[in-house]
């Protein structure tokens, strides 16, 4: 049988410790830590919670119009299968080595340090401020989100993301398998020492962007103010429609733009042979 829990007001540790099969509207979970760990089969709707810890160890969560306030930090780890929808979230440490998390029209004002190792990740429609958000975090399907924080999904893997603005330096650091459409990205050193990524119809601008990786792919792309790109890049297949401030060391591969200001090869670097450069006027 469903409990039914309605315009209630829960102070002290724990005071629904282990709850299960429960619907909880309308309610306030006060001071005192974990008010819900432990719980299983809960749906929560309109409630307010302003401590510590709310959701740990927990399983088949839903919540909806639902508010974490700044001292409900560290809310959901450990927990596994969640829809949170339409909610709002000013704690941060949030969202720690749980799995099969969807996240729709969700507001986190300071979400630093959030989405820790976690596997399986809907992001649909979500405003995120924070540094270090979606760290060594896996299978992550990202759809409009707006992002500022730096240092953004570092270590991550098996990431597709769609229609995002992205305002971080050091994005995607460390990753494998990034695929990017139609999104704009904006910070420095992006993507160093990452694998097997594309950007598909972006613009991206990145003072020392796109360096130490392998395989990387640009398709339909501008890269604005974008300057010592690809250095020590292998395995490279770019299409930029910008200019490129300048490009260096490049390992191998193929770099197209419209323009590039300066190249800088050297031969006691790289093997200049390896990178095929054509622009609008020459082709090196």
């Amino acid at each position: 049988m469903t409990k039914e829990i309605a315009n209630q007001f829960f102070e002290g540790e724990r005071p629904l410790f282990g709850l299960h099969d429960a619907n909880i509207k309308n309610t306030t979970f006060g001071q005192g830590e974990s008010p819900l760990k432990e719980s299983q089969n809960i749906n929560i709707e309109s409630t307010i919670f302003k401590w510590k810890y709310p959701l740990w160890y927990s399983k088949h969560i839903t919540m909806k119009d639902s508010v974490f306030e700044t001292v409900a930090h560290a809310g959901v780890w450990y927990t596994h299968d969640l829809l949170f929808e339409n909610c709002a979230i000013q704690a941060g440490k949030n969202f720690r080595r749980c799995s099969d998390i969807t996240l729709r029209h969700v507001h986190m004002s300071s979400a630093k340090e959030t989405l820790w190792t976690c596997d399986n990740v809907v992001l649909d429609h979500v405003q995120a401020s924070g540094q270090y958000f979606g760290m060594n975090s896996s299978n992550l399907k990202i759809n409009n989100l707006n992002l500022i924080g730096n240092y953004a999904f570092d270590g991550a893997k098996n990431i597709e993301v769609h229609d995002s603005m992205l305002v971080t330096k050091d994005a995607f650091w460390n990753c494998e398998n990034v695929t990017i459409y139609n999104s704009t990205i904006n910070g420095e050193y992006f993507g160093w020492n990452s694998k097997n990524i594309t950007l598909i119809n972006c613009t991206v601008e990145s003072d020392q962007g796109f360096c130490y990786m392998d395989n990387i792919k640009l398709k339909n792309c501008n890269l604005l103010r974008t300057d010592l790109a690809f250095e020590y890049c292998s395995n490279i297949d770019a299409s930029i429609n910008s200019d490129i401030m300048s490009v260096k060391n490049s390992i191998s591969g193929t770099i197209k733009a419209k323009s590039i200001g300066k190249i800088i090869l050297e031969k006691d670097k790289i093997d200049p042979s390896k990178t095929t450069i054509i622009t609008e006027d020459k082709s090196i």
